[in-house]
């Protein structure tokens, strides 16, 4: 049941919430340094903030399908502040590589933590289940 769950819940919308923000950051990019839709290169600037917003997306299903798994498996109060640690690692990768492509280095290594965090629990609370039958 949605309450049960709430917490991974509203984690789960932040996390997109995050996404819609780049978005519209990628936008505003494009205004400020004259790069016109549907190019993606063009200014070493606009390019970081394009960049940020893609790398999320290809993060988002590493990310959200192991929240919901370990959610669901094993705490949705864990999985919970894991996927708050995966928040706060992409801001800081978000704002970072926004200055300078070296300054995202901190956020990206944060993220990825939390990611193999949810991964790896899940996934070895699934096995062991699997294995040992309920």
């Amino acid at each position: 049941m949605l309450h049960d769950h709430i917490l991974v819940s509203i984690v789960s919308l932040l996390a997109l919430l995050l996404y819609f923000v780049m978005g519209l950051r990628v936008g505003q990019a494009r205004a400020k340094y004259g790069v016109a839709a549907p190019a993606t290169t063009g200014n070493p600037d606009f390019e970081r903030h394009f960049r940020v917003q893609a790398n999320t997306l290809e993060w988002l299903p590493l990310f959200l399908v192991p929240l919901w798994l370990f959610a669901l498996s094993w705490s949705d109060v864990v999985a919970a502040g894991i996927g708050l640690v995966w928040i706060v690692g992409r801001a800081l990768y978000m704002t970072g590589y926004a200055k300078a492509a070296e300054a995202r280095e901190m956020g990206f290594v944060v993220q990825a933590l939390a990611t193999g965090v949810l991964l790896f629990g899940a996934l070895g609370r699934l096995i062991w289940v699997a294995v040992a039958g309920g």
